[in-house]
């Protein structure tokens, strides 16, 4: 998951990985705690000072482990929130159909109406955000899905990053968005169909895909289509200093 989302400015510790992406999105902007380090509280110290100096807030993508159990008492004394709870979602290559949906146009690169579609609905920012966007995107090896309605109007895309170009053997679904116009019609279930069936001839031996625990329609979506629940995480932030008041 790491790999497939890379934030393009990023330090290995040895135990976690800190990254960072201008702000653009939690993931690319929080602290991967890979291992456990050997002590916490002088590690979130210097995860404090690395952030501090990209002036973004500490923030850590905490898994449901229990090897995350010695962190998040940690966090937990120093009052980090938890947010964006996540669900991790997975699905074996079997059973899954042999031909494309009509009308799903691939490519390797996101095009201009793709990127368009997409950040209209979850994107947060102007065109330098959307900028940093397509750097982490596509700096991974990626297929990018868009289907329009019968109009010609781009209705829904999502994205298939394959790590390595699937040298693991898996897949991740990402930036499954269709817009307002379009909803509840099966945009988003052919789109996910195509994804699928692209990873399948290429080889790959399974898919994951992250949502929000909030958003169930989605949810039902990814189930329909052969998803169950693996895991999840959430994001913990570090408290913000309020500054001294004054009279």
């Amino acid at each position: 998951m790491d790999q497939a989302w890379p934030a393009p400015d990023r330090e290995d510790t040895g135990s976690w990985v800190l990254r960072a992406a201008a702000g653009v999105t939690q993931r690319a902007n929080s602290v991967w705690p890979r291992d456990p380090a050997e002590d916490p509280e002088a590690a979130i110290r210097a995860a404090s000072l690395w952030y501090r100096s990209r002036r973004l807030p500490l923030i850590f993508q905490v898994f449901d482990h229990h090897r995350s159990a010695a962190l998040n008492e940690v966090l937990d004394a120093q009052r980090f929130t938890r947010q964006s709870e996540t669900l991790v979602m997975v699905r074996g290559a079997e059973d899954l159909p042999q031909n494309r949906p009509a009308g799903v146009e691939l490519s390797e690169e996101p095009s201009e109406e793709w990127l368009h579609l997409w950040w209209s609905v979850d994107g947060r920012g102007g065109d330098a955000e959307r900028g940093t966007a397509r750097q982490i995107l596509t700096a991974c090896p990626s297929l990018y899905a868009l289907l329009r309605d019968d109009d010609g109007v781009p209705a829904a895309v999502g994205r298939l990053a394959v790590p390595d170009g699937g040298a693991e053997g898996w897949g991740g679904i990402y930036s499954m968005a269709t817009s307002a116009a379009h909803r509840r019609r099966g945009y988003g279930t052919r789109v996910l169909a195509a994804l699928l069936n692209a990873g399948a001839k290429r080889g790959l031996e399974g898919f994951w895909l992250l949502v929000t625990a909030a958003n169930q329609g989605a949810q039902e979506l990814y189930r329909n289509a052969g998803f169950a629940e693996q895991g999840g995480y959430l994001y913990r932030q570090a408290p913000l200093k309020r500054a001294p008041g004054g009279c």
